[in-house]
C-alpha cells in the first residue's frame, strides 16, 4: 500500500545567499537520508527579481539600463539553479523539479506550496535583527505566518572569531 502513496512534496526555496545553500545542504543530509526512496518530492524555487524592481526608477537612461540588468538577474537565475542542482547531484538526489519564477520570493514561495500541494516549506534564515528585518521585510517570517503547510526555517550556525 505504501508503494502506491503519492509522495508528499517539499518545496524549498534557493536564492544566491550562503544562508539558501546552507538550508538546502542541511535539508538534503537530514531529511534525504534514504536516497533510494526518499519520502519527497523534491521541488526548488527560485524568486528572480523582476527587472523594475531591481531598478527602482524609470525614467531618462532607463532603456539602456533595463536590458542590461535584465541580463545580469538571468545569469544570477541560472548560477542558483546550477548550484542547487549540483548539491543534489552530489548527494545523489536526482529526482528534483526546478522552478524560476519571477516576483517577490515571500509571494512566490507561498504560491509554489499551493501548486504544488506541498506538505513542508524550507526556507533559509539571514539571520537579521529586529530593526533590519522590519525595514527590509523577512521572507521566512511571511512565509511561516502565510503559507498553507508547514514551514522550516534553517538557521546557519554563527561563526566564532
Amino acid at each position: 500500500m505504501a508503494e502506491t502513496q503519492e509522495k508528499q512534496v517539499m518545496v524549498v526555496g534557493i536564492d544566491d545567499s550562503d544562508y539558501s545553500t546552507y538550508a538546502l545542504e542541511w535539508t538534503l543530509d537530514h531529511l534525504f537520508t534514504t536516497v533510494s526512496n526518499p519520502i519527497f518530492k523534491l521541488v526548488l524555487v527560485y524568486a528572480k527579481p523582476s527587472v523594475s524592481a531591481s531598478v527602482g526608477f524609470v525614467g531618462p537612461g532607463a532603456a539602456e539600463v533595463l536590458p542590461v540588468v535584465d541580463a545580469d538577474l538571468k545569469r544570477t537565475a541560472v548560477l542558483v539553479i546550477e548550484r542547487a542542482k549540483e548539491i543534489c547531484t552530489k548527494r545523489s538526489i536526482k529526482d528534483i523539479v526546478v522552478e524560476t519564477v519571477e516576483g517577490d520570493p515571500r509571494n512566490v514561495l507561498c504560491d509554489a506550496v499551493e501548486k504544488h500541494h506541498a506538505s513542508t516549506l524550507v526556507v533559509g534564515s539571514h539571520g537579521y535583527g529586529a530593526i533590519k528585518r522590519a525595514v527590509l521585510g523577512s521572507v521566512s517570517d511571511y512565509c511561516a505566518h502565510h503559507a498553507h503547510c508547514t514551514v522550516m526555517i534553517v538557521k546557519k550556525p554563527k561563526t566564532k572569531h
